[in-house]
């Protein structure tokens, strides 16, 4: 790496770190969660941190440890993993001119792309003079890293120590009702979340809490297509400052 990327790739990280402590809240006690439970159902610690490494898919992480634990069912296994993660289908089409000519990091991005992460590249402006590539690596592999080393810890010290989990999980909606207030107050408009909150609500209500995530990704996508010339001079653009 040169002075120059060097230089480029430290003021990013300066940039990008703040963002994503609301991640690193949420992915820590998350990611201790499912290593803990994967130790208590009978893995070994090496598993949760290599598929934490490797699938990077929260929720769907969860499953796969019951899956591994029933009898060997491919399709359905893909199924399930399909219907999951659908909704990076959808992730990946508002950041397509954002991640546009980032070379070698873009496959980086593509992997390390979850919900909280595509909530803050989406939603942060890039500060002037960072380089937009390197904000959205760090950002991407920062929270890639707070959920493989949550994972590892909670799988590592999963043995020695007792303690009830539930309700943990309300820490990652807590997490998503700040990221909302901050993309909130950064909009001199209130469009793209008003179109957002009355999406969810009429699915949830519409398809029920186990069925409304996908219907609501379309209707977004529609809602926001429909809008976007009128949006775009109020939003200031697709890319963020470089």
């Amino acid at each position: 790496m040169t002075e120059v990327a060097a230089g480029d790739s430290i003021r990013a990280l300066k940039a990008a770190f703040p963002y994503t402590l609301p991640v690193f809240a949420g992915y820590w006690f998350l990611g201790m969660a499912y290593g803990v439970f994967a130790n208590a159902s009978g893995f070994a610690a090496w598993y949760p941190i290599v598929m934490a490494m490797c699938i990077y898919g929260g929720s769907l992480e969860f499953l796969v440890i019951s899956m591994l634990a029933a009898p060997f069912a491919p399709l359905q296994t893909f199924l399930v993993a399909l219907m999951v993660q659908a909704r990076h289908l959808f992730y990946g089409i508002p950041l397509l001119s954002r991640y546009e000519g980032l070379g070698w990091k873009k496959p980086l991005l593509i992997f390390w792309l979850s919900d909280e992460t595509f909530a803050v590249n989406l939603s942060a402006k890039v500060p002037q003079g960072v380089d937009r590539g390197w904000f959205y690596l760090w950002v991407s592999g920062l929270d890639w890293f707070y959920w493989v080393s949550g994972s590892g810890t909670g799988a590592l010290f999963g043995t020695l120590i007792e303690f009830n989990t539930t309700g943990l999980e309300f820490v990652m909606t807590a997490m998503f009702v700040v990221i909302f207030l901050e993309q909130w107050l950064s909009e001199r408009t209130h469009w793209t979340a008003l179109v957002g909150f009355v999406a969810s609500v009429g699915c949830l209500m519409a398809f029920g809490r186990e069925y409304f995530l996908v219907p609501t990704l379309c209707v977004m996508l529609v809602a926001l297509t429909a809008l976007k010339k009128p949006l775009e001079p109020r939003l200031g653009g697709g890319k963020g400052e470089a």
